[in-house]
């Protein structure tokens, strides 16, 4: 017997490369296509409502975006404003929810969205269940363009807004890191992060900027002055250097601790081999970038990382399709579906902890939607917990968090003086 194919949640013309989730509507923004070659696949942004429906979780369409000759391959979410990255290019778009009848002004290059819903059927649901309130509208408009790739292969790697979204960090092939004033789009800065492509980008509380890059190096910076540069493996003498590069980064809070910060990044084998090594999860103290603990997360190469609002759980999406959910605090694994699209998982993103989420996900932990290059929309529920495995009894974790802080002082104290403690590797 084959294995059981994971449920579609919805399913798109084209192929998906990311996914966003707006914090207090509860909309859903994925995006994709077939690019510039002339397959016939069109290229656009699907913004998508989400509603319980008779104790279920249902999703239906409520406005598709073309994006002429150009296919959305990494989109960052604040507020109302989207940008996406699209070959060389950063174009940020404005969005606004209407009700049937309103005419907004058209203040720049805008399109309507449809009144009518078009509801994606499950093969289980009834017909009554999936009847929709017809009065809402997407209007949408492009507020700029902006250059954020000057290789030869033009192609915009990563992007992401600030916490207070007042800044626009790119950053792309030609290993350069632009930052952006936003919504204006006035360049800050330009400079050299990386030698070759960036991978990702992610920006603290503090607007300290982590960047990693295929040159196996993972940057912390404040502006363009290089602060320090991460060392997952440094008390891991058995792993070399070049065996591993960073592939995804991301800041999340502590749950309980106000102010707290935590980054976490993936490193994946630098060469595919027959017998493939394990990938690895690593979380740093986001404040002071010194590792905690570090854990493998299979031998399947990950593609992508998303961290939910709470910063309680981590969602992995791999080179195979295979979709997991990892408890943040140990590291440890508590979902996972092998091969759920079959083909490489493009991005992930959590339901938001607002009050429009949480009445969304229902009576569920956390809920994680992951898209891919087979043009599928998954649906991935954590069922609310009645008791605490070991490692996530409150109070082991109160003593285990205890033991953390701890070894960070006696990391930070011997790195003064240059001495290594007995039991310990600075």
């Amino acid at each position: 017997m084959g294995r059981r194919r994971h449920p579609d949640f919805y399913r798109a013309p084209f192929p998906l490369y990311s996914i966003r989730i707006h914090r207090e509507s509860g909309l859903v923004v994925t995006a994709g296509g077939g690019g510039s070659s002339n397959t016939g696949i069109r290229n656009a942004m699907h913004f998508l409502q989400l509603e319980q429906i008779s104790g279920r979780l249902s999703i239906s369409l409520l406005h598709s975006h073309d994006t002429g000759s150009r296919a959305t391959m990494n989109l960052a979410m604040h507020g109302n404003s989207l940008a996406a990255g699209q070959d060389n290019m950063c174009h940020v778009l404005r969005f606004n929810v209407t009700a049937q009848g309103a005419h907004p002004e058209n203040t720049g290059n805008s399109d309507r969205g449809s009144s009518k819903r078009k509801p994606v059927k499950r093969a289980s649901e009834d017909k009554s269940d999936l009847t929709r309130d017809e009065s809402a509208q997407i209007v949408v408009e492009t507020q700029h363009a902006v250059q954020t790739d000057f290789s030869p292969d033009s192609l915009q790697k990563a992007v992401c807004f600030n916490p207070e979204g007042t800044r626009l960090l790119t950053g792309g092939v030609d290993g350069h890191v632009r930052v952006w004033e936003f919504p204006v789009m006035k360049k800050l800065l330009d400079f050299k992060a990386h030698e070759g492509e960036i991978e990702d980008v992610a920006v603290s509380l503090e607007n300290k900027l982590v960047t990693i890059g295929q040159d196996f190096r993972c940057c912390v910076w404040e502006a363009d002055q290089l602060l320090s540069e991460l060392r997952w493996n440094e008390n891991l003498p058995n792993i070399p250097d070049k065996m591993y590069r960073y592939r995804a980064c991301r800041f999340g809070k502590v749950e309980d601790e106000k102010g707290s910060l935590r980054l976490y990044t993936v490193q994946i084998p630098h060469k595919r081999e027959r017998r493939p090594p394990p990938c690895y999860i690593t979380k740093w103290d986001g404040i002071r970038f010194l590792p905690l603990l570090t854990q493998p997360c299979g031998n399947e190469v990950i593609s992508c990382l998303a961290v939910s609002d709470a910063g309680t759980f981590l969602g992995l999406g791999t080179i195979t399709g295979s979709v997991a959910i990892y408890i943040s605090f140990s590291l440890t694994k508590l979902y996972y579906v092998e091969e759920a699209h079959g083909i490489v998982v493009t991005d992930l993103a959590f339901l938001p902890e607002t009050a429009r989420g949480c009445e969304l996900q229902g009576d569920n932990e956390t809920a994680l939607l992951s898209v891919a290059v087979d043009s599928r929309c998954l649906l991935h529920l954590i069922p609310t917990r009645r008791t605490y495995p070991y490692k996530q009894n409150p109070i082991i974790a109160s003593a285990e968090r205890a033991t953390q802080q701890s070894n960070i002082s006696i990391l930070n104290s011997c790195r003064e003086s240059n001495v290594s403690p007995a039991g310990t590797s600075c």
